[in-house]
């Protein structure tokens, strides 16, 4: 997906509710290299509600390893967990193409309580 392509179909607000993004805090980040693109393994801490998920993320062309950690994100965190071939992605971290269709990660620009709904 790119920034270029056209606007989905319309929905309704409860349609778009029933998607829960929160932010969360990467408490660590390791390389996957079983991985088929290139990625990362983050573990992010949704606060006390939600607790620690883990989630594979190909963001390895904009983002190193090393500055990842105490980074917030958003992600969606009520679909089901999807098998990345040994890894049990749990959270589907969220972000956007940059100029070459390269994921940049998204979340505030100021830190924020984890756990936080989207709205």
């Amino acid at each position: 997906m790119t920034g270029t392509a056209a606007p989905a179909a319309q929905i309704t607000f409860d349609d778009f509710m029933k998607v829960d993004i929160r932010v969360g805090t990467i408490v660590a980040a390791e390389p996957f290299p079983q991985a088929r693109k290139p990625a990362f393994k983050l573990t992010i801490d949704f606060g006390p509600g939600i607790g620690t998920k883990r989630s594979s993320a190909q963001i390895t062309v904009n983002h190193a390893l090393e500055d990842l950690v105490g980074r917030q994100v958003l992600a969606v965190v009520n679909f089901p967990p999807r098998q990345i071939g040994p890894f049990m992605s749990e959270v589907l971290t969220l972000g956007l193409p940059d100029a070459d269709g390269q994921v940049m990660l998204i979340g505030p620009d100021r830190p924020v309580p984890d756990g936080g709904r989207m709205y």
